[in-house]
């Protein structure tokens, strides 16, 4: 009750840090930092460092990705050329970026400058983390769409049962992701291809190979049929000739036969001309003379 009217405020508190013993630490964050300096935040690291020292305006001094507002690809190249932070957000077009990106990457002139800045690495870097940032996005995007089903915000906390089904479901969209990636990867594969001069000089050659082999089976083929009707043309010349032989017998037969009924008639007609030829003359015979010559 005592000091119920008076405003007691402590001069210092045991638990808190003076600014030199904050000042220490971060020293020895950042000593650390150089021998693993792939796992630390550095540029959060240097602002926290520079506000424990009271200086004004550190967020534009060490510019954060958390500072990072939304902004058109291009810009975004553009900023990465000078060192500014760049963040892809959720709703932006991934695939337009991810484009965007790569063409810039991709383009001689870009890559002959970005070749003369002393922070060449950093800047690719910085594009290609930025590059994988909105290709993780794409691939969440492309889940939701196989889900038919918006997925929870990023970080937000989900209760056990929730997680287990979920990554179930996501387990079974990715697999049907992954598939349909690889066939459209093997159809770019194709069209590829197909535009390679090496791969179309390849593909005629098997195309004058196939329609020489389908030559030669088609020559097979007449061939075949060819010689089988001559085959057939050859048993039929045989058959014909087997039938003319036969009927050259019969005609021969008969040829015979009828001589030999000639023969046959001759021979009796010389017959009944001897018998008639004797007849007479015996006839003769007996008409002569009794007198003068013997009868005998």
């Amino acid at each position: 009750m005592d000091y119920m009217m008076v405003d007691v405020i402590p001069v210092s508190d045991p638990n808190s840090s003076t600014m030199a013993q904050r000042v220490v630490q971060y020293q020895a964050v950042l000593q650390m930092a150089q021998q693993a300096p792939q796992i630390y935040d550095l540029p959060q690291l240097h602002r926290q460092m520079i506000e424990v020292l009271g200086i004004k305006n550190a967020d534009k001094l060490v510019p954060t990705k958390d500072d990072a507002k939304p902004t058109d690809p291009v810009s975004e190249n553009m900023d990465a050329l000078i060192g500014k932070p760049i963040k892809a957000f959720i709703y932006q077009d991934h695939d337009a970026h991810i484009a965007t990106h790569m063409a810039f990457m991709q383009d001689p002139m870009i890559a002959q400058t970005i070749g003369q800045n002393p922070q060449a690495q950093q800047i690719m870097m910085s594009l290609q983390a930025h590059i994988a940032e909105h290709l993780g996005f794409s691939y969440r995007k492309q889940l939701e769409e196989k889900l038919g089903a918006p997925l929870p915000p990023p970080g937000e906390e989900l209760p056990e049962e929730i997680e287990v089904q979920l990554s179930r479901l996501v387990a079974d969209a990715g697999k049907q992701l992954t598939q349909a990636h690889q066939q459209q990867a093997a159809q770019q594969a194709a069209q590829q291809q197909a535009q390679d001069p090496m791969f179309q000089l390849q593909q005629q050659e098997l195309q004058v190979k196939a329609q020489e082999v389908q030559r030669k089976a088609q020559k097979d083929a007449m061939d075949a049929q060819y010689k089988q009707a001559d085959m057939q043309l050859k048993a039929q010349k045989t058959a014909v000739d087997a039938a003319l032989e036969a009927e050259r017998l019969k005609l021969d037969q008969t040829e015979l036969a009828v001589e030999s009924q000639k023969d046959g008639i001759k021979l009796k007609q010389a017959r009944q001309q001897a018998d008639k030829e004797f007849d007479l003359k015996m006839m003769q015979a007996l008409q002569q003379p009794k007198g003068g010559q013997n009868r005998e």
